[in-house]
């Protein structure tokens, strides 16, 4: 794999069971490059350590007085010149190579499950873990695979070395071969300990990461606020905590090293004085003392690379741990377990242009949104609206990621099976689980958009550029969420004047800070309308839109959407009294169905959603509540008997 050939066209199925499994997966990707590196290290290190054979030869023919054998010493000094520059030279090169291409192919394995996992991601994982898994993580991966092919080389190396100076010196080749291992081995006592406190650093960055993050992400509220100072004290503490940590960590990490200066300059002391012992008494000449000596000092390089791919594995190995989380998240609680596993699941047989719909519903909370008509589903608690959301497109939450709606079990509807003990079980559409089909399949049938959607920046027209039916044009998207005065406020800012003759052509800053709110809200509903899908679930679009841009806005999103499935998830009456069914959630469960108007009725519990109302029973309702379940005379539980719209019948139609 080259470089000029990135990004890759497929980066394959990781093996994610531990961070050392997802190493040695990424190895055996490269191995193509490995070898090659470790056979340009060798040429490399072997010519390096051919130094002391040509000095001595040269040595002892300076004491022969053979000018002979002199010359042919500079032309074999002269030659191992010429290949350990070509080695090292190359060796730089293909290792370099395997470090861009393992961190790229990081990198793409992490994109492809960001987009996979969408807005579930950061509720898994923390953000700044995230950022730093993506960022420092990739790169500390990326170095132990490039230290890999050295290290290898540098292993071959010295073992021959000893071999050989065993064989042409027996007395002090032995002291060598004994000496070395010793040597390499020295440091791995200390090596736990400096790999905790490698952890420790990185667990403060990446707090410090996500602190940061958040800070920046909510810079206009801390100004508002006047919270400024207190951030930035608390940033200005894990700062200091991360500098803390740093130095402890570099103070066992310059200790490894010293270790690894001093046992060598030992080794050379020992060499050097029982070989002149050996010389004086006649048992080795002057140029096989020489030969050693040198031997033994270039064979200090090769030796520094075991002190590299020791640091390297230790950094390595717990960023390779978090990747390997990260990249084990499934979109789904259901099929096997693991990413490769999990991975083949989500590419099923199913044909990818095949096209499915019909009633979407969700078994763990009973709600039902029937084709091509406009839900409304009212909860009591936004987070508990954001999970359901999300699950109604395709992405239940993995084990323990709620763990009161992982004790949902019962009837998956629609032929399904019955959900595992422990697991959410999926949406449905059409009687088919979400879960159960190609991720892109999914998307196509099923979009959601956020409760606080993310503007890209770039031009109008970039933004709304993304895949669509055709059905919906721009400007009928534009209209129907009530977006013309965003396009006013977007040419007025054209710095260059290209938004004023053409508001498309305008830019939008960064996460659209330059715009209000609402104007984020409706340019991202915009954007949903464009790409017309099959169904359209909105968690709370116009929360930040005044009443009567919010009337203006339901009106159009009934009229671009009809005949399509939509579910919007909001307490807002302009939007509910637009619905043609309204469910109204609590406690996790489909308490009751019917429209806005009926259930303001009957329903006191939705009555206080919807109206702010204190959560207490009206006293008429009191009166009439002769049976204690909660309900006024009209009011009926969804799973009563005969009750009428109960969600029972609901499940039944699904």
């Amino acid at each position: 794999m080259h470089i000029r050939d990135l990004p890759y066209p497929d980066p394959g199925l990781p093996d994610v069971r531990s961070g050392p499994h997802f190493l040695w997966w990424l190895g055996r990707n490269q191995l193509g490059g490995q070898v090659k590196a470790a056979l340009w290290g060798l040429l490399h290190m072997a010519a390096l350590v051919s130094f002391p054979v040509a000095i001595g030869f040269g040595v002892q023919a300076v004491v022969d007085g053979s000018g002979g054998r002199l010359a042919l010493s500079g032309g074999l000094i002269a030659g191992l010149t010429v290949l350990t520059a070509l080695g090292d030279t190359m060796l730089h090169r293909a290792a370099i190579t395997n470090w861009i291409t393992a961190a790229a192919r990081v990198q793409q394995l992490l994109a492809r499950k960001a987009v996979e996992l969408g807005s579930t991601l950061t509720r898994r994982v923390a953000a700044g873990e995230v950022v730093a898994v993506s960022t420092g993580d990739v790169e500390k991966i990326g170095w132990f695979v490039e230290a890999l092919s050295r290290f290898t080389a540098a292993a071959i190396t010295t073992v021959g070395v000893c071999v050989a100076l065993i064989v042409y010196q027996p007395a002090l080749g032995m002291v060598v071969a004994l000496g070395v291992p010793a040597l390499a081995l020295a440091v791995f006592p200390l090596l736990p300990r400096a790999t905790r406190r490698a952890d420790e650093q990185r667990e403060k960055a990446g707090r410090a990461t996500e602190l940061a993050s958040d800070t920046v992400a909510g810079l206009r509220v801390l100004r508002g606020i006047g919270g400024e100072e207190l951030f930035l004290d608390r940033y200005r503490r894990a700062s200091q905590e991360v500098r803390t940590a740093a130095v402890r960590s570099a103070r066992m990490w310059a200790l490894i090293a010293a270790v690894q200066v001093a046992l060598p300059g030992l080794l050379m002391i020992g060499v050097v004085w029982y070989g002149a012992t050996l010389a004086r008494e006649g048992q080795i000449s002057v140029g096989e003392l020489v030969t050693v000596y040198s031997a033994v000092t270039f064979l200090l390089f090769p030796l520094r690379n075991f002190e590299e791919i020791a640091m390297a594995y230790s950094f390595s190995r717990p960023s390779a741990r978090r990747a390997a989380r990260v990249l084990g998240l499934r979109r789904s609680s259901y099929g096997a377990e693991g990413s490769v596993a999990g991975a083949a699941a989500d590419e099923a047989d199913r044909a990818d242009g095949e096209k499915f719909g019909g009633d979407l519903y969700d078994p763990a909370s009973g709600v039902l949104a029937p084709a091509g008509q406009l839900t409304a589903v009212v909860c009591g608690d936004p987070d508990l609206a954001g999970r359901l959301a999300d699950r109604l497109g395709g992405h239940a939450p993995g084990d323990g990621d709620n763990k009161d709606e992982d004790k949902a079990k019962g009837e998956a509807g629609g032929g399904a099976a019955e959900a595992e003990p422990g697991r959410t079980p999926s949406a449905l559409l059409g009687g088919v689980r979400l879960d159960e089909v190609p991720l892109a399949a999914a998307r196509r049938a099923v979009l959601v958009q956020d409760k606080d959607p993310v503007l890209l920046s770039g031009t109008l027209a970039e933004l709304l550029d993304v895949p669509r039916s055709g059905v919906v044009t721009v400007t009928e998207a534009l209209e129907a969420a009530q977006c013309g005065d965003v396009l006013d406020a977007l040419a007025q800012a054209s710095v260059d004047g290209s938004g004023a003759a053409d508001p498309l052509h305008a830019r939008i800053t960064e996460r659209g800070r330059s715009l209000s709110g609402g104007q984020r809200q409706r340019l991202a509903l915009a954007r949903s309308l464009v790409t017309d899908p099959e169904v359209l679930v909105l968690d709370e679009p116009t929360s930040a839109v005044d009443s009567h841009t919010e009337a203006r806005v339901a009106q159009g999103l009934r009229r671009l959407r009809t005949g399509r499935t939509t579910v919007v998830f909001t307490s807002s009456p302009l939007l509910l009294d637009r619905a043609d069914r309204v469910v109204f959630v609590r406690d996790g469960k489909a308490a009751a169905a019917g429209l806005h108007r009926e259930l303001l009725g009957t329903e006191y519990a939705y009555r206080a959603v919807v109206t702010r109302e204190p959560d207490e029973p009206a006293e008429a309702d009191l009166e009439t509540d002769q049976d204690g379940d909660g309900h006024g005379a009209t009011g009926h539980d969804a799973s009563g008997p005969g009750a009428a719209g109960r969600i029972g019948q609901i499940e039944e139609s699904a």
